[in-house]
């Protein structure tokens, strides 16, 4: 019985509220999953680490109590020291995740309010969920950032809520040659930078927030 969720283990978490342009997501740890499964008469017996979304998980459960329940992988068992190592069932490591949260908030608000009094213009590229609880953390508004782009077409024609940015296709981006490109879903910052190159013809940079904000060029 294979199923996914985003892993917790040393990196950092976002979650965030329903999206019109993209579904809502949770985050949890092994270690949480695990106390889930369990109240429902579930067991995991395998996990897999896996690259999407920045860090995702695979678990195999079965139905606790079984005569003759499947031996708990190594990979199982090494995440769960891996978690343990980290603190991530201590207080003090989601007291860190505050700090690096407010430092990371005060970054993106300082760079919007940089270009804005230069005059520069930016634009946010991705739609998904944990780029639009970063803008709505930073409070930011159309002013701040013109719109965001997507390549989904599902997404397009819509508005990221609390901010009310509009979704447009990338193709946007040549229409209006924004100064700046803020990647949202900075988990794809290389594969977004080699399929926007062509904002370099207007000088165009490139911005991302996560893990701390750095701005470069294509």
């Amino acid at each position: 019985m294979p199923a996914k969720a985003r892993s917790t283990a040393a990196r950092h978490r976002q979650s965030g509220p329903p999206s019109r342009a993209g579904p809502p997501r949770s985050d949890f740890s092994l270690a949480a999953i695990e106390r889930i499964f369990a109240a429902h008469g579930l067991r995991l017996f395998d996990v897999e680490e896996l690259s999407t979304h920045g860090g995702s998980l695979r678990l195999y459960a079965e139905r606790a109590g079984r005569e003759t329940p499947r031996a708990s992988s190594e990979p199982l068992h090494a995440l769960r020291a891996s978690e343990r190592d980290s603190g991530v069932q201590r207080r003090d490591y989601y007291d860190g995740f505050t700090r690096r949260v407010a430092s990371a908030i005060s970054s993106v608000r300082s760079f919007l309010a940089q270009a804005r009094a230069e005059k520069k213009t930016v634009i946010a590229y991705g739609a998904a969920a944990k780029g639009n609880t970063l803008l709505n953390a930073c409070a930011v508004t159309p002013a701040d950032v013109a719109y965001a782009v997507d390549k989904n077409p599902h997404k397009q024609g819509l508005l990221l809520p609390g901010t009310h940015l509009p979704v447009y296709a990338p193709e946007k981006i040549a229409e209006t040659q924004p100064d700046y490109v803020l990647i949202l879903a900075w988990n794809l910052r290389d594969e977004i930078a080699r399929q926007t190159t062509h904002i370099s013809a207007w000088g165009g940079r490139f911005a991302i927030p996560i893990p701390e904000l750095q701005v470069f060029l294509p």
